[in-house]
C-alpha cells in the first residue's frame, strides 16, 4: 500500500536507501508490521516499483532523491511531518565510492568527499532536522555501519572512515540526548548490489541475504537494548527461540 501525505495512526519510521538491499528489506517488514513508513532512494523508478510491492496493514511513502541534497531532506521532513511525527530513523543510504576500492595514497578527495557527505554528513543532517519529532516520541535512531569501521582492511580506508566517523556520531548522540536509544548496526556481508559493487567479478551468492539481518535489526527498532554499537550476528545469537 502506497500513500502519500496521510498522517499516520501506527508508528512511523524514516528510512533511508529503502529502495534496495537492507533498506528495502526493512521497509517490507515494517509495512508488514504495520508501521508507516518515508521511505527514500535515488532511483525514482526502482523506489516506487519497490513500493508497489510492499503489502500488509502498514504503508510507504516514496520520496525520490539523493540524502545528500539539502532540498531532498527537506522532503524527508515533510513527509514525516505529514505522517504525524517520527518513532524510527534509521540512516541506511550509503554510498560505497570507487570500485574496487583505492588505497588512501590514490584516493581522489573530491571523490572522498562524495562518500562522506552520503555516509557521514548526511545523517547527522537529517537527525538535525527530525530529532524534535524523535524527541517528542522518545524515540530510536539507527545509523547503519560497516565492519570496515573498526576493522582496518586494505583499499577500505574511504568508506570505513565515513563509517568509523558515524560510528562516533551516534555514541555522542546517545550521552548527549539519554532519552533516546540511538545505535549503530552492523549488519555483516550481505548479498545485495552494493556487496557485489565492493567484489566486481566475484561470486557473493554465499552472503546472507538482506531479509535474513532484518530479524536482528528489528530488535533495535522494538526491542529493550541500550544504546550501542550491535552487529547482527551477535544480536542473531542471543535471538529468543
Amino acid at each position: 500500500m502506497t500513500s502519500r501525505g496521510r498522517a499516520s495512526t501506527g508508528p512511523v519510521a524514516l528510512v533511508t536507501g529503502g529502495s534496495r538491499g537492507l533498506g528495502r528489506a526493512l521497509t517490507a517488514a515494517l509495512v508488514r508490521d504495520g508501521w508507516h513508513v518515508v521511505a527514500d532512494g535515488r532511483d525514482g523508478d526502482r523506489l516506487e516499483d519497490a513500493a508497489a510491492r510492499m503489502a500488509g496493514p502498514g504503508s510507504v511513502t516514496p520520496v525520490t532523491g539523493d540524502v545528500a541534497e539539502v532540498s531532498h531532506r527537506a522532503k524527508l521532513v515533510a513527509a514525516v511531518d505529514s505522517a504525524g511525527g517520527l518513532d524510527v530513523a534509521v540512516n541506511n543510504a550509503s554510498l560505497l565510492g570507487p570500485s574496487p576500492q583505492p588505497r588512501l595514497a590514490d584516493y581522489e578527495l573530491e571523490t572522498l568527499q562524495a562518500v562522506y557527505a552520503v555516509n557521514t554528513f548526511a545523517p547527522l543532517a537529517l537527525l538535525q532536522l527530525v530529532l524534535p519529532h524523535l524527541l517528542r516520541s522518545h524515540g530510536r535512531i539507527v545509523n547503519i555501519s560497516s565492519d570496515a569501521a573498526v576493522e582496518a582492511y586494505e583499499g577500505w580506508g574511504g568508506y570505513g572512515s565515513s563509517k568509523a566517523a558515524l560510528d562516533h556520531i551516534s555514541a555522542v548522540l546517545a550521552v548527549e540526548h539519554p532519552e533516546l536509544s540511538v545505535y549503530a548496526f552492523d549488519p555483516g556481508d550481505m548479498r545485495t548490489d552494493m556487496q557485489q559493487e565492493a567484489f566486481p567479478g566475484e561470486d557473493i551468492s554465499d552472503r546472507p541475504s538482506a531479509e535474513s539481518v532484518v530479524p536482528a535489526l528489528m530488535r533495535l527498532l522494538t526491542g529493550q537494548l541500550r544504546s550501542g554499537r550491535y552487529r547482527a550476528a551477535e544480536l542473531a545469537r542471543t535471538m529468543p527461540s
